[in-house]
């Protein structure tokens, strides 16, 4: 990167960061998108978040017949780089933020590179916990069952009417669970321990259905399957036992970690979790010219159609920023 201070640097390359861009570049902002690199974390990571993983999109509008997750990051893409706006492949490792605004915010690279910006959009997106297992990674990046999104993927064609596992004993494994009753033949709670860290609220949810079912003290430490998932083999937490249970998709509800820890001690303000926090509905984050946008700044809903629509907001929010400034 040359040492020229750019208007608008975003970081990220998921529906939130692709949308941003294209309005950024429709702006005449030029964009530069600093996309980062593939990576295991023990998951995969890839430059276009977690849609790299997703094989069939059915609820994003526009595409009445579906479309593949990578194809549609590949068009969201193909749209900002034909508005003008400049990919790099490379991470931002460590952020210098101008703590006014007043001065270009300085942002490190892997690769021992520096960026300076005027404004940055940050949309960096959370990645999915998973259990780390060789087949569970595999399954889950080739379409093969494996899934760690329920809404995203239950109401797909391979999951209706066939028996469903959902890994995890939190709020958000029994609302994945609840949602996968209406189609899984039967859903079950695999949860390493002999109790539920849900709200009681979310346990009845899930627990009133006729076709929901919870095997405590097991976990899982295989995925069985070649081309799709078969089933899954379990090990009792208690007694060490192995067993094999029979099922044609596998969700892991364990939690998902924001990409932020390059952001330490950039003295921008997270959420104990790690989120980066907005203030209001909009994206404007607690240092002047620093945005965000997508998942790293929702950890409620994480679906590409609100992350894009963040994207929108990012964009605006930092061209109007730029233009009170003169630069535009």
């Amino acid at each position: 990167m040359s040492s020229e201070t750019h208007k608008l640097v975003i970081i990220g390359s998921g529906p939130a960061g692709w949308t941003a861009a294209i309005y950024a570049a429709r702006a005449n902002l030029n964009p530069v998108c600093c996309i980062g690199v593939p990576k295991s974390d023990p998951g995969p990571i890839l430059p276009g978040g977690q849609l790299m993983l997703t094989t069939e999109v059915e609820n994003y509008p526009g595409f009445p017949e579906g479309v593949r997750g990578p194809q549609m990051m590949q068009l969201f893409q193909q749209q900002a780089e034909r508005f003008g706006a400049r990919v790099v492949e490379d991470e931002i490792t460590r952020c210098e933020f101008s703590k006014d605004g007043s001065g270009p915010h300085v942002l490190h690279t892997a690769s021992g590179g520096t960026v300076r910006a005027a404004a940055v959009i940050l949309a960096t997106g959370a990645t999915a916990n998973w259990l780390g297992l060789p087949n569970e990674m595999r399954l889950a990046t080739t379409g093969g069952g494996v899934s760690a999104c329920a809404v995203c993927d239950g109401a797909l064609p391979p999951f209706r009417n066939q028996p469903l596992a959902v890994v995890g004993g939190g709020d958000t494994a029994m609302e994945e669970a609840t949602y996968l009753t209406k189609f899984g033949s039967a859903v079950y709670i695999i949860h390493r321990r002999d109790s539920l860290r849900a709200s009681k609220i979310m346990q009845q949810r899930f627990l009133s259905r006729p076709n929901a079912k919870v095997l405590w003290n097991k976990q899982v430490v295989d995925v069985l399957g070649d081309s799709r998932i078969s089933g899954v083999r379990l090990k009792d937490t208690v007694t060490g036992e192995e067993s094999t249970l029979d099922v044609k998709g596998l969700f892991i509800a364990i939690g998902h970690t924001p990409a932020t820890k390059f952001l330490k001690d950039s003295g921008l303000e997270l959420d104990p979790d790690g989120y980066v926090t907005l203030k209001r509905r909009d994206s404007y984050t607690n240092i002047p010219g620093v945005f965000a946008a997508g998942d790293v700044a929702d950890p409620h809903y994480r679906q590409a159609v609100s992350a894009a629509g963040m994207g929108c907001i990012a964009a605006l929010d930092a061209e109007r920023w730029l233009a009170a400034r003169g630069v535009d």
